[in-house]
Order: structure tokens, then C-alpha cells, then sequence
């Protein structure tokens, strides 16, 4: 197969599946050759990436990524991507295993908000425990001298029930909840955009879009740009120079 892109994926496997869904959908297509070529790796064993994030003594996650990109990188894909944002903990390791382009998820949908909202000096962030914890997507933020607001106290708890408890435990979308996040992080916390730090966020945000809120949803973005890339290289473009807008130090 020519010109194709690896996708590491099974963080969650329901959150890989939308990111899919989303770049099948959204390519235009004609006929079946129109479609993009990938090859999904949905390693749904890889360990809890939130649980080690916080405590060390827990399963290391690195491993089983590392053994995926190597194996991908061996076929030569254009470029990877890896649609979990948790997982971006160890991007700098992976990223350091091959010469092939690696995207960036968390660090492209910063600066797509700098692009969309240049005036807002802050914007909310509802994520997993594990982006929090190790400042993740606060450091990304910071990088482009943003302030970031995470909400009270009573906000994680709300956030963590939708991720783990609805989506990943039960395959659902309480849609009423993930609402009453946005409605609070607007109302009582003042951010006028909010950032879906997680990619079961953004399946909630794909499945219960009706709300009027303004979001910056990191798996709708680079679903966007793995179309993007995907046909410029089709077209003749080399990999490397299609992904270096996209490679932000």
C-alpha cells in the first residue's frame, strides 16, 4: 500500500473508532479510491494511562507504545498519529524512535485555539486526572501564553464519571452531563472556549454537539489535518515537508 498513515490507537478503543468515523466522513469522496489509507493499530491492551501517570508503581505504558511504533515504523507510513491525548505524556520517547514525522495532538489543537480566538487571554480545560496531574495540556497552554482554568473542585469528579464510568465502562454518552461541564466551566468560571482534553470528550462532543458553547475539540482538529496530510502526500507532496507546518517546537 502507498501512501499511508499509522494510527496508534485503542486509548480508548470507542475514542479511536469516532476518530475514524471522523476522517471517513469527512474526506470527499466520489468512489472507494477517494478514501484516505491507514492502518489502525487499536492496541486495546495498552495499561491505564492515567493510573501510571500518577503512580509510578503502576503497569508503564511506554513499553507497548514503543512496541507499536517500532513495528508500524517498519512498514514506512507518511506519518503517525496517535488520537489520546493522556498518552502524549511520552511523546517526546516516541517520537524520538523514528525519523517519521509524529503529530502532535495536544500541541496543534493549542495552537488552532491561538488561531480561532487570538483575543481570549485564558481558556477551560476538562481532561483526564492524568493530563491534569502532569500538567500536560497546561504546559502546552502556557508554551503560547494562555492561562488555563480548570474549574472547582466540583468539576473533575463530573468529568471522570462521563470518561471512565459512562464511556469507557459502558460504551454511553451521558450528553446531559457533559453539557452541565460546559454549562459550569462557561457560567460560574468565565471561559468563553473550553478545550476537550480527552478524546472520550470528544466523542461526547461528536455524539451531544447541540449546546452553544465554544469548544476546541483536539480529535475534530487533528482528524482535520490527518485529511490534510494525508492529501497533499497523495498528490505528490513529500511527508516530511506536507507535516513541517504541524511540527510546532
Amino acid at each position: 500500500m502507498k501512501h499511508f498513515f499509522s494510527i496508534i490507537g485503542g486509548m480508548g478503543t470507542i475514542a479511536t473508532e469516532s476518530y475514524v468515523r471522523l476522517i471517513n466522513h469527512r474526506v470527499k469522496i466520489a468512489r472507494d479510491q477517494d478514501y484516505l489509507n491507514y492502518i489502525l493499530v487499536n492496541d486495546a491492551q495498552i495499561p491505564d494511562r492515567t493510573a501510571y501517570i500518577k503512580d509510578h508503581s503502576k503497569t508503564n505504558f511506554f513499553p507497548d507504545l514503543k512496541d507499536d511504533v517500532l513495528g508500524q515504523a517498519k512498514l514506512n507510513p507518511d506519518f503517525f498519529v496517535m488520537p489520546c491525548n493522556t498518552a502524549h505524556y511520552f511523546y517526546n520517547d516516541l517520537a524520538a524512535l523514528t525519523d517519521i514525522p509524529f503529530l502532535h495532538m495536544m500541541r496543534i489543537a493549542v495552537h488552532k485555539f491561538i488561531e480561532e480566538y487570538p483575543k481570549e487571554s485564558k481558556i477551560g480545560l476538562i481532561a483526564t486526572e492524568g493530563s491534569i496531574y502532569d500538567h500536560l495540556y497546561e504546559d502546552e497552554i502556557h508554551r503560547v501564553h494562555r492561562e488555563v482554568e480548570f474549574g472547582g473542585p466540583e468539576i473533575q469528579p463530573m468529568v471522570t464519571k462521563l470518561i471512565y464510568r459512562d464511556i469507557k465502562e459502558k460504551g454511553i454518552v451521558d450528553g446531559k452531563l457533559y453539557h452541565q461541564i460546559l454549562q459550569k466551566m462557561h457560567d460560574d468560571y468565565g471561559c468563553n472556549v473550553i478545550l476537550l482534553g480527552c478524546t472520550e470528550l470528544s466523542l461526547a462532543q461528536e455524539k451531544a454537539p447541540d449546546h452553544p458553547y465554544n469548544v476546541i475539540d483536539p480529535q475534530s482538529i487533528i482528524a482535520d489535518v490527518s485529511i490534510e496530510l494525508a492529501l497533499k502526500i497523495r498528490n505528490g507532496m513529500d511527508p516530511k515537508e506536507a507535516c513541517a507546518k504541524y511540527m510546532y517546537k
